[in-house]
């Protein structure tokens, strides 16, 4: 299905691309740390209402 070269090709882009986005968080982090220090409590209520509105499904299905 994919020829070697081609395989080879996409794992080297895999770990480059993933170094760099290491690399690039770890630059930033600082100011990220400032900027966005209630991101982390709006991820925490969107997770729980997507939950909750999975039981709610759930619940009412049956």
């Amino acid at each position: 299905m994919f020829s070697t070269g081609q395989i080879v090709f996409a794992v080297l882009f895999a770990i480059a691309f993933i170094i760099l986005i290491i690399f690039t968080y770890k630059k930033d982090k600082k100011l990220h740390a400032k900027n966005y220090k209630g991101a982390r409590w709006v991820a925490v209520v969107f997770i729980a209402f997507v939950l909750v509105l999975f039981i709610l499904r759930y619940m009412l299905k049956y």
